[in-house]
């Protein structure tokens, strides 16, 4: 089944096509797309001659930052000419090959996943573990410091070497993405970096089901692990740090948390209880309000410079309003549509 996702389909004209498509959803106002897009045939067809030349087809980066949950974050994007191939390379070999071996509980960037997803698994795990020994237990948070900074080239090209086998074109393809980003680490705003983070450690997350047997949930750089005994969860990471040093992944003790079941955590974003009766509740973290608040106060400066209409600014919040509502939140969203109402003197659910 795999054969088929190999260089002669990334490079394959329809497939160009195809992806040419797909690169251009949300960013068609871009002046470089428009551009792009109004010789878009002579532009495909320039692609895959020179994919199949062998040529460097490589653009170079736009560099800007961003600051995504208080973090500033440094972001190298790839012209649309460039972004193109990269979606046929993601569609038609990288995704296919990378995600067929990962573990079920890995959750990130993968189709009929995310957050949900991860978030029902967790739900799942601490089900299984109340009808076993209630409330009692621990879980074991771990976040990677600099997750994509820290990302080993060799590794990396040795997962594309199993992934791959014999298809060299691949190879040589998957290779000018990677070194585009110097001698180690993988940029922010690459699909194919992201896909790529996401099956990087993927020996150790099987080494954690099949070895260690621990009921376990992974979401990019965010590791969940559920224990009865504290004992057991610094044990894991005893055992763990080798490999984690290994593949370069940092994890200082800040960002290493063991707490009591009971007490109730943080994860993906949401805050996490398990009841005495053993229901599980999810709630938005105190964190994403806060931050949805002061967004929404910057969002009324820019209106209020002329900077953005009421229309974007809609757009932006019904989004986040629609990943808050999944969760028992009814009094949060309330409240922010009403600082809403009082900021735009429309409620956000009214026609504009």
């Amino acid at each position: 089944m795999l054969a088929k996702f190999n260089f002669d389909a990334v490079a394959d004209i329809d497939n160009l096509y195809k992806a040419m498509k797909a690169s251009r959803k949300g960013v068609w106002w871009k002046a470089s797309v428009q551009r792009y897009d109004m010789n878009y045939m002579r532009k495909i067809f320039k692609a895959h001659d020179d994919l199949l030349a062998g040529k460097d087809i490589r653009r170079g980066f736009y560099k800007f930052s961003t600051k995504e949950r208080g973090k500033l974050r440094y972001i190298k994007s790839v012209h649309i000419s460039e972004r193109v191939i990269q979606k046929s390379f993601c569609t038609n070999a990288l995704v296919p090959h990378l995600t067929r071996g990962l573990i079920h509980d890995n959750g990130a960037s993968v189709k009929g996943k995310g957050t949900h997803f991860a978030l029902n698994r967790v739900t799942a795990h601490l089900q299984r573990h109340y009808k076993k020994h209630g409330t009692d237990g621990y879980v074991m948070l771990i976040d990677y410091a600099n997750y994509f900074g820290n990302i080993r080239h060799d590794i990396v090209m040795d997962i594309y070497r199993r992934a791959f086998g014999e298809d060299t074109r691949l190879m040589w393809l998957a290779e000018l993405f990677v070194t585009a980003f110097g001698d180690i680490s993988l940029g922010l705003g690459s699909e194919n970096s992201q896909i790529t983070a996401v099956a990087y450690t993927n020996r150790i997350d099987h080494y954690i089901k099949e070895v260690l047997k621990i009921a376990y949930s992974h979401y990019m750089d965010d590791n969940l692990f559920l224990y009865l005994l504290k004992a057991a969860a610094r044990n894991t990471l005893n055992v763990l740090q080798p490999m984690y040093d290994t593949y370069g992944i940092i994890t200082p003790p800040q960002k290493v948390k063991i707490i009591k079941l009971s007490r109730g955590f943080v994860f993906i974003k949401a805050k996490i209880s398990l009841t005495d009766t053993g229901a599980v509740i999810m709630r938005p973290s105190r964190k994403s309000i806060t931050r949805q608040r002061q967004k929404l106060k910057k969002f009324y400066k820019k209106y209020t410079a002329g900077e953005m209409t009421l229309a974007e600014i809609r757009a932006g919040y019904m989004s986040c309003r629609g990943y808050i509502g999944h969760f028992k939140s009814r009094r949060s969203v309330y409240n922010l549509d009403m600082l809403y109402l009082r900021l735009f003197g429309i409620h956000p659910l009214q026609k504009l």
